[in-house]
């Protein structure tokens, strides 16, 4: 099923209003519970309390949106089983992250919490044979999908340190999904990537820099867990094998390599991958002279970039393999050159 342009419209400004309409809402409910982002440790990049609870009207629009969409259409009973399959786990990991974000529970308990949904996300995809492109080998698939959503759910929720970073990241790359999908007939996926992209928009009225209000946790790791349930649910339905597995990793290659980044740097230096640290792309460009505003700029272009390379892949092109090399070789200079630069 293909959404007409009416059905995208609506989708659309219904997620835009909605979210922008309830982000400074729950701005003043924040404020007034004194549920807010204190700058009290030395990885956090703002000078003054940010209300937090902008995660839950994310949550609440793409919610409203997506199933007051699926009880229009007539197929209600698949369709609504198949799109609380992708959301149930999504809001049980934004309800692990509100309580992270008002009580700050430790780093491990957390990604344990965080990846057991994923577990639980992925054997839920692989039992119900909705892996958008499977390898043929039920071990393989289930192992693939498995390590895919927890390292993007937990993708997404590290690349949320900057104001605006996070929401244009994955704007962009909900742009590219609802592109793909459309082409390709997959109604759930589309209408879904739709609904985040014009939330983000709304959302981002509010937290661009100097940020009114934060997602927090509870917004990151909602999110992060739909964007990868929906890319390893995409059919790209191209021709080659590598091609199709590589269109994924670009829609979502920034936030990947912000926490790659993270990552080697804090084995190279002995730390804990658990522990925050100001060695994230963002804190980086901002130690380059950046501003924020100029830094999320630079990390939305980054992710246009590699966003518009798998929309051209999905294209069937005659040569796609070259399109392949030059992402990965511009995507491991970008690594080595954001090492290179220096931790803290």
């Amino acid at each position: 099923m293909i959404l007409t342009t009416s059905q995208i419209l609506l989708l659309f400004f219904s997620s835009f209003f909605i979210v922008g309409i309830l982000t400074p809402l729950m701005r003043k409910i924040a404020l007034r519970l004194n549920f807010v982002d204190h700058p009290n440790s030395s990885h956090k990049s703002h000078d003054v309390a940010i209300p937090y609870l902008g995660g839950i009207s994310i949550i609440l629009g793409i919610l409203i949106v997506i199933f007051s969409a699926l009880f229009s259409q007539h197929n209600l009973i698949g369709n609504f089983w198949t799109a609380l399959s992708v959301f149930l786990p999504a809001l049980l990991l934004g309800i692990v992250g509100l309580i992270d974000d008002r009580k700050s529970l430790d780093p491990l308990p957390r990604f344990i919490a965080q990846s057991s949904a994923g577990v639980f996300t992925a054997v839920l995809i692989i039992t119900t044979d909705t892996v958008g492109n499977p390898t043929g080998n039920l071990i393989m698939d289930a192992l693939i999908t498995i390590v895919w959503i927890v390292g993007i759910t937990n993708s997404i929720n590290f690349f949320d340190n900057l104001d605006g970073g996070a929401a244009g990241a994955v704007a962009a790359t909900s742009l590219g999904l609802a592109l793909i999908s459309h082409w390709t007939g997959q109604f759930l996926i589309s209408a879904t990537a739709v609904s985040i992209f014009a939330a983000m928009l709304g959302f981002l009225i509010w937290n661009w820099s100097p940020a009114k209000i934060y997602m927090g946790d509870a917004g990151s790791l909602f999110l992060g867990t739909i964007l990868a349930v929906l890319t390893i649910r995409l059919d790209p339905s191209v021709d080659s094998k590598v091609v199709s597995f590589s269109i994924p990793l670009l829609l979502i290659a920034v936030p990947i390599l912000d926490t790659s980044v993270a990552v080697i740097s804090r084995f190279r230096r002995r730390k804990s991958i658990f522990q925050g640290g100001r060695d994230h792309l963002s804190h980086r460009l901002m130690r380059h002279g950046f501003s924020k505003k100029q830094s999320a700029a630079t990390l939305w272009s980054l992710s246009l970039i590699f966003v518009a390379m798998a929309v051209q892949l999905s294209r069937n092109l005659t040569a796609p393999l070259g399109i392949v090399i030059l992402a990965s070789a511009i995507w491991i200079s970008l690594l080595f050159a954001f090492l290179r630069s220096s931790d803290s």
